[in-house]
């Protein structure tokens, strides 16, 4: 801990080791709480990377609490008109979810599509003009806890703080270092390509059924035997992004590959020729095997906090993630925001010294919340990869009927799972936690 007399005076220092969109997301809710913020990034450079990514209307929220909604628009956000789930074999829609200002009155908030790297750009940019000092080539080797927390970099040099953030992802050394021990992620037995196509290849079938789906502003879902397949716009509509989901043929201890186009159309014969002509634009793919973890008994330690996919990982089934991640990040910042404004005016002689419970009411609040999330997300996945058969007949009868009134057994129609998920306000579940943790300290 801080020892230093005047540091009651001072502003948190944070730590942010990894500078994806959860850690930028600590790091703009940190600096506007008044903490000082290091990004530290191992990358040497920071690259315009991935593809298609989608803000629901719980992330979304969390973009206009930044004040950075417009921003996000104007970096060729596009705000869907609808979600639909499609048959594989015909393309048939079986539900649809009615977007655009529906969205907003039923849960709060728009839902927007973007490229990974337009939204990732807004969020350093902010991070970086509300005075993050952003790192690069930056690695993390260890962190010690003990008196002051200090990260150590390769090379030997260390770098102080009051709290350090986890934010550094799926394969987190900062993860193991919380832990005590090496913590991979576990394979979940899919994997997914991921690719992205101008808007001029997809006119140039000349098909209506194509054009139909490039200027409808939605998002569709085709469903199957174990795969399944995201379509929507990108960039203002002049980019459009495909994620196939199919079975893991990845050898064990790889990440990624290079696909064999031919193979991965092959694995998506028999399905929706309009989906199978959009295919057939890829000329050379990826394929990226995808990981979950088993849930960590601890995202903390000391003053060490886990956020994102170091601490929850899950299935990328439920457009989820990366609004897990960017919740995480608002809600730590709010916390110790409220922490270093309240303890200088009321218990300054303890300031530090409550570091750490806050990180644990931190790690309370999410755990709830992404817990949700990866349920959800396990859910989805039984739904979409189902074989045909009479349980996937009784699905599709009622997924027909959903109205987003009544309940139904599958949380993707069923309205009261989903404004618990999307209509969730994450800074008002703060603030009443943070009065309640007040109350109790205070005694």
């Amino acid at each position: 801990m801080t020892t230093d007399p005047d540091a009651n005076q001072q502003p948190f220092k944070v730590v942010v080791v990894g500078a994806g969109l959860g850690g930028l997301a600590a790091a703009i809710s940190c600096l506007r709480g008044g903490c000082e913020v290091t990004i530290l990034e191992q990358a040497p450079a920071i690259s315009p990377i991935g593809a298609g990514i989608q803000i629901p209307p719980n992330a979304a929220r969390v973009i206009q609490h930044f004040g950075l909604e417009q921003k996000i628009r104007d970096a060729g956000a596009i705000q869907v008109n609808a979600n639909h789930l499609k048959r594989y074999k015909d393309g048939k829609i079986l539900c649809s979810r009615l977007g655009g200002e529906k969205w907003i009155r039923d849960f709060n908030g728009p839902w927007y599509v973007i490229h990974r790297a337009d939204y990732h750009g807004v969020m350093l940019d902010e991070a970086v003009r509300l005075g993050a000092q952003l790192r690069l080539n930056a690695k993390v080797v260890d962190i010690t806890s003990s008196g002051t927390p200090q990260v150590v970099l390769e090379g030997g040099e260390v770098v102080p703080a009051d709290v350090i953030v986890g934010a550094d992802g799926l394969w987190s050394a900062t993860r193991d270092i919380v832990l005590g021990q090496p913590s991979p992620p576990v394979p979940t037995g899919d994997l997914a390509y991921r690719g992205t196509f101008s808007r001029a290849q997809l006119e140039a079938f000349q098909d209506p059924s194509i054009d139909e789906l490039i200027k409808s502003g939605c998002t569709y879902n085709w469903i199957g035997p174990d795969r399944h397949s995201v379509f929507y716009p990108l960039k203002n509509s002049t980019v459009f992004n495909l994620v196939l989901i199919r079975p893991d043929d990845l050898p064990e201890g790889s990440r990624t590959a290079a696909g064999d186009v031919d193979d991965m159309r092959m694995t998506y014969e028999g399905w929706d020729p309009v989906l199978t002509k959009i295919i057939s634009c890829h000329t050379t793919v990826l394929k990226w095997k995808l990981c979950h973890h088993e849930e960590l008994r601890t995202w903390v330690k000391d003053n060490i906090v886990l956020i994102g996919d170091a601490s929850h990982p899950s299935l990328p089934y439920q457009a989820q993630g990366a609004a897990m991640a960017v919740e995480d990040g608002l809600v730590l910042g709010l916390l110790l925001a409220r922490l270093q404004s309240t303890t200088t005016e009321r218990l300054p002689d303890k300031r530090t010294s409550y570091i750490n419970s806050i990180l644990l009411l931190f790690e309370s609040l999410r755990k709830k919340r992404t817990t949700t999330n990866v349920k959800g997300a396990i859910a989805n996945r039984y739904m979409f990869h189902m074989h045909d058969s009479p349980e996937q007949e009784a699905r599709d009868r009622e997924l027909a009927e959903a109205d987003w009134e009544k309940p139904s057994r599958w949380i993707w129609a069923d309205i009261g799972y989903q404004r618990k998920m999307l209509g969730f306000d994450s800074v008002a579940d703060t603030n009443r936690a943070f009065e309640v943790w007040l109350e109790e300290e205070g005694k």
